[in-house]
């Protein structure tokens, strides 16, 4: 699982674009996409990887981070 947060919701749209493109250099689709940047939470689906692109505010309120306490970050970047 990958969580990210953006500050805005050109931002999630541009994380969303970045990782979608580039994964499919490497001809990874995704299964599914799902939500927007105006509902402030964007789910990418590549069945053995999911990645959440938060805005600040609905990632503090679902806090998937502590669905699974026994992981650990691998990356923190501010």
């Amino acid at each position: 699982m990958v969580i990210l947060t953006a500050e805005s919701d050109r931002q999630v749209n541009a994380i969303r674009d970045e990782v979608v493109h580039s994964l499919k250099q490497d001809d990874v689709y995704p299964r599914h996409v799902e939500g927007d940047a105006s509902s402030g939470w964007i789910l990418i689906d590549y069945i053995d990887a999911v990645v959440h692109i938060f805005a600040p505010a609905e990632r503090e309120f679902y806090q998937l981070d502590s669905v699974w306490p026994e992981a650990s970050p691998v990356v923190h970047i501010q």
